[in-house]
């Protein structure tokens, strides 16, 4: 029954329309975007015993459940890098059912470390297991899309991706009104949320399964021609998983992607926290008697109800961003786009303090959703990149390697968005200045970017693959040598 998910018997027949894989592909990343809607758990979780409030010394705090999605997100990059070339043997179709296996059931592990309200047991699920999931799953569609669309890998991969964005603007509502449903005087609705949502996405990825195809081995689209030379950063040469980590190019693609995800994920895990506490909360409890534990509820859930559509509405810009931007590159060229990226950024970043001591709501959500629309550009835009410097042969398992900065960043950012957050507080900061350092923080890491964009350039020619093996030449002109 297994051999079902084969490579062999994956593999599209004749006239098949490539135009049906991609929504194979946003229904695996559709649901691992969910991840992005994270944050939105973040609160009932420091309320499981004590409900409406959180007990000191008893219920979570936010630095112990920002590592939840820590871990999750580390996880994908090491298990994207760990699991790559095997996903490229074994193909999308077996990658998408583990993929599914794995984040589904890390929400129900999730779930019974809340009941158990043991903290090792939900980084154990949702954390390790789901983390593997969202590995697995994120890379197989994109390699699969790329080889479909050799003529637009930046739409292709913008197509694959952009689901991955939009995820939370299904998982956000969708665990919030799941919460309210399953919330009784003694439960804040958690457990049961999970287990609901985690069999709703095995479900649903499974249609992403039995639907995907790969193109049979010489397959190019209708009127497409190769071309026959490489031109600046596009190269018609192909390099290896194992002999791009050597190369200066993918470590200076580490880099940025590091700096651009450390930037955009340290505002998204917190975004419900943020806006509640830098705008919502403030606004609301200064009409109401702060005494009065019924007016008080009503202000929590119509503020978490509120900053429940301010995360859909990033993660809808981030989708948007996604595809935007990836097919915009496929004209401009990808050092260009990433340009864009790394100098609008800081600016946008300088400006979100400036908004909170405005008070202005409206100018505090327009730079978070350009900052969130190039933030999901810049995924969706690497793997194209990948593809011009390393070619097609192994450009998902190469983008599984490179994704291990995404690992570090997920770390990373949710760490010191937390971390300086918690400094801020404990030195009584107003609430519009809590994050203004950590936005400051930003704007110098994007610029880190900015100049490690500048450097990349074609990759030298020793590191190709030949029908023999590799090029046994050296570096051959003063550029490759310098490459």
């Amino acid at each position: 029954m297994l051999a079902f998910l084969d490579r062999a018997h994956s593999v599209a027949p004749r006239n098949y329309s490539r135009w049906l894989v991609p929504p194979a592909a946003l229904a695996i990343h559709l649901c691992i975007g969910q991840v992005y809607a994270f944050s939105v758990f973040k609160i009932p979780l420091t309320k499981l015993i004590g409900i409406t409030t959180s007990t000191p010394g008893q219920d979570w705090t936010q630095g112990q459940l920002a590592w939840i999605f820590s871990v999750a997100i580390f996880v994908l990059g090491a298990s994207a890098a760990l699991f790559g070339k095997w996903m490229e043997k074994n193909g999308p179709r077996m990658a998408m059912f583990v993929a599914a296996c794995c984040f589904g059931g890390g929400f129900l592990v999730a779930a019974l470390g809340v009941a158990m309200h043991n903290i090792w047991v939900v980084y154990l699920g949702y954390g390790v297991l789901g983390g593997i999931g969202l590995g697995i799953g994120y890379i197989s569609p994109v390699s699969t899309l790329v080889k479909w669309f050799p003529d637009r890998p930046g739409m292709a991969t913008g197509m694959a991706i952009m689901g991955f964005g939009g995820g939370a603007m299904i998982g956000s509502p969708l665990a919030v009104n799941l919460m309210h449903y399953y919330a009784s005087p003694t439960s804040v609705g958690v457990v049961p949320t999970m287990i609901t949502m985690g069999i709703i996405y095995f479900c649903f990825m499974l249609f992403g399964v039995f639907a995907v195809r790969v193109p049979p081995i010489g397959w190019l689209p209708d009127g497409y021609a190769p071309p026959l030379n490489s031109s600046g950063l596009v190269t018609t040469a192909n390099v290896t998983a194992d002999q791009a980590p050597k190369t200066r190019q993918f470590w200076l693609l580490w880099v940025i992607l590091c700096v651009n995800v450390t930037a955009g994920i340290g505002i998204l895990e917190q975004a419900s926290p943020m806006i509640q506490e830098m705008f919502l909360t403030p606004r609301a409890m200064a009409t109401i008697d702060p005494g009065n534990a019924a007016q008080v509820a009503v202000v929590a859930k119509n503020t978490a109800l509120v900053a429940g559509g301010f995360v859909g509405l990033l993660s809808l810009f981030n989708m948007l961003g996604r595809f935007f931007w990836s097919s915009l590159s496929d004209y401009t060229g990808r050092k260009a786009i990433y340009f864009v990226y790394l100098l609008l950024g800081p600016v946008c970043y300088f400006l979100i303090p400036m908004a909170g001591h405005m008070g202005s709501v409206p100018f505090f959500v327009c730079l978070c959703l350009v900052i969130l629309s190039m933030y999901g550009g810049g995924f969706a835009t690497v793997p194209a990149y990948l593809r011009d410097l390393f070619g097609t042969i192994e450009v998902g398992a190469i983008h599984g390697r490179l994704i291990t900065s995404w690992s570090v960043a997920g770390i990373l950012g949710p760490q010191l968005v937390n971390g300086i957050r918690e400094y801020q507080i404990a030195h009584h900061a107003a609430p519009v200045d809590v994050y203004a350092p950590t936005m400051y923080l930003m704007c110098g890491l994007l610029l880190i970017g900015a100049v490690c964009n500048f450097f990349v350039g074609p990759v030298d020619s020793s590191h190709h693959v030949s029908e023999t093996g590799y090029a046994p030449s050296g570096p051959t002109t003063p550029a490759e040598k310098r490459s």
